[in-house]
């Protein structure tokens, strides 16, 4: 038996020599639960460039004119994957390049100019995937945003 100090080995032969020690168990330490918490912020936006404007050229021999759209009703909402670009002839509505070549009209709500739109538009993804009209909304790079009225499909006017 290794040599204890006096007061640790007088304490250990009093533990023994109280009645029911041979019974007892040193108390169980308190069980320790850890709670691990895990939070992911997760911001998916979207950036819809603007269609770049490419100049005549001026060893064309004449300019064609000009395409006249005409509006026609489509569906409320549009796939987000088909999404190419986006141009802006008009001040209360931009029109949607769609990567099948279609184009869409989204028209904006009353009090929002589409000017704000120069450098493209941003979008915050739904969870269905879509962008739907009187649902979402369209966001400038400048923080401003315009929720969408209504979408209208484009065809040339014959």
């Amino acid at each position: 038996m290794t040599a204890l100090p006096l007061s640790a080995a007088t304490m250990m032969l009093l533990l023994l020599a109280l009645p029911g020690a041979a019974q007892r168990r040193p108390a169980d330490a308190p069980t320790v639960t850890t709670v691990r918490t895990e939070v992911r912020v997760q911001r998916v936006i979207l950036r819809v460039p603007r269609a770049p404007f490419a100049p005549a050229a001026y060893s064309a021999p004449r300019a064609l004119p000009p395409i006249q759209w005409v509006e026609k009703r489509t569906d409320r909402c549009v796939p987000l994957q088909n999404l190419a670009a986006v141009t802006i002839n008009r001040t209360d509505s931009v029109d949607l390049l769609l990567s099948s070549g279609g184009r869409l009209r989204a028209r904006l709500a009353d009090d929002c100019p589409s000017l704000d739109f120069v450098s493209g538009l941003y979008i915050k993804p739904s969870g269905d995937g879509r962008m739907c009209a009187s649902r979402d909304v369209i966001r400038s790079r400048t923080g401003g945003q315009c929720r969408i009225a209504a979408f209208r499909a484009l065809v040339p006017a014959r």
